[in-house]
């Protein structure tokens, strides 16, 4: 993996951390914040059929984007709901509460481009640790200031993904 501000990034696929997590889904760490000279992180996600990846929650400094590259993805952005397929996509500003999740009976996979970057590999490590059961979702609340995740109550969210 080339690293550098001034002289840009290339990861090549083999060079990507992958972190497993249930059902076959699991993360692609591309690139990190201290990668790119905090301009951005990015990662792919691929998540099993009808897996929830993401609790409702909100980034307090940086936007998230999510481009649908197979399946299909359930998104709550703000009050939106919506069901968004291959090639679409979601953006979503800073302090809107949002939660994501593939659609029943369909896998999917994401591009997830966080800007400006904040550094959240250890995030998404501690993601695949508590999805496996090795850890405690607990286990993240006192980290959410540092990789600027912010969690909401997820109630709402989980009845309409169960429902």
């Amino acid at each position: 993996m080339e690293t550098g501000n001034k002289t840009g990034l290339i990861v090549r696929p083999e060079e990507a951390e992958h972190v497993a997590l249930p059902h076959g889904g699991g993360f692609r760490l591309l690139a990190d914040a201290g990668d790119t000279g905090g301009a951005l992180g990015a990662n792919r996600l691929t998540l099993g059929e009808g897996a929830d990846d993401a609790r409702p929650h909100y980034q307090a400094l940086s936007t998230e984007l999510f481009y649908v590259l197979h399946g299909r993805v359930e998104f709550l952005v703000g009050d939106e709901r919506a069901s968004v397929g291959q090639g679409g996509l979601a953006i979503v500003p800073p302090k809107v509460t949002h939660a994501f999740g593939a659609a029943a009976g369909c896998p999917a996979e994401l591009l997830a481009v966080l800007t400006p970057g904040v550094d959240r590999f250890g995030y998404f490590r501690a993601l695949g640790r508590i999805q496996h059961g090795l850890d405690s979702f607990d286990s993240l609340l006192p980290e959410q200031v540092r990789y600027d995740v912010h969690f909401v109550d997820a109630t709402a969210w989980r009845s309409t993904r169960t429902a």
